[in-house]
């Protein structure tokens, strides 16, 4: 039983990757379930999230043992009623299997696939534009709900600069301001043209840092008094910054060309023969001459 209720767990909890720990947690009619189970259970449920039964608090735990219990107890159930030695089940588990092997064999040459940090160094110097921080402003806004009081802001606000106009455009924000960001002094922080609506955004990108629109700004939301704090110019992304994110691009890019290039070999060094009429009759390609 046993194997079965491991079988449940495993196939689709691929990668799962170090030594687990086998400690028996709970039993079921004589039946172990075990740390390893439970770290299988997890991997398959959150593949992309590296987390283990000892890092679980103790409710969830518990509701992961209940769950690998439940499991058991329908395994066992099904082995009773012998779903074992049903073809279908065989066809599907050996279909299963295939597709285990598969995944842990792709894993491993994943592993094998290698990009060093100059090779990534380079990639990066060839591919400038790929990895460029666009164009940003930091604003601040007031918002409005008709354009003449915008607008009377806006006249009372002329003739400021510098800090006097930042620390007054601040306090009138706090004061006059409907928007959630009033509290703050209408602060925005940084962000770039594709993350706010197009009549913003185009206002805000055509100031320069310490001006204010000269005219009120109208949007979904109200009407904008909108003052740049700062501007920051499209920069390319310092190379640390991004180190390890363009090497695992790459070795999922030299992953995926390198299994293609196995599969393609795999054909033609086999005999394929479709037999199904529908398939256009019959297809092969025969093995290479060994080189």
């Amino acid at each position: 039983m046993k194997r079965t209720i491991r079988t449940v767990l495993l196939i689709g909890a691929l990668g799962v990757s170090g030594v687990m720990a086998s400690e028996v947690i709970a039993t079921v009619n004589g039946d172990k379930i075990t740390k390893e189970d439970a770290n299988a259970f997890l991997q398959q449920i959150q593949p992309n999230q590296p987390i283990s039964f000892d890092m679980l608090d103790p409710q969830t735990r518990k509701k992961v043992v209940d769950g690998l219990i439940e499991t058991e107890l329908m395994a066992q159930a099904a082995q009773k009623a012998g779903v074992e030695k049903d073809p279908e089940y065989q066809r599907m588990l050996d279909l299963a299997k295939k597709k285990l092997m598969i995944n842990q064999w792709a894993k491993q040459q994943y592993e094998k696939t290698i990009v060093s940090e100059s090779e990534a160094k380079e990639f990066y110097d060839k591919n400038a534009q790929k990895f460029m921080m666009p164009e940003q402003v930091h604003a601040r806004h007031i918002l409005l709900k008709d354009e003449k009081s915008a607008q009377e802001l806006i006249d009372q606000l002329k003739g400021l600069k510098g800090e006097e106009l930042k620390k007054k455009f601040i306090e009138l924000a706090k004061e006059k301001s409907s928007g959630p960001t009033g509290p703050k002094g209408g602060d925005l922080g940084y962000f770039t043209k594709d993350q706010m609506v197009v009549p913003f955004s185009k206002a805000a990108f055509a100031l320069k840092k310490g001006e204010i629109t000269p005219k009120p700004v109208q949007t979904q939301f109200g009407w904008h008094v909108i003052y740049i704090e700062d501007h920051k110019a499209a920069q390319k992304i310092p190379f640390e910054q991004i180190k390890e994110k363009v090497i695992q691009n790459l070795k999922q890019q030299r992953f995926t060309e390198r299994m293609k290039k196995e599969s393609e070999q795999l054909k033609a060094q086999s005999k394929i023969d479709y037999l199904d009429a529908s398939l256009k009759g019959k297809a092969s390609a025969q093995p290479e001459t060994a080189k």
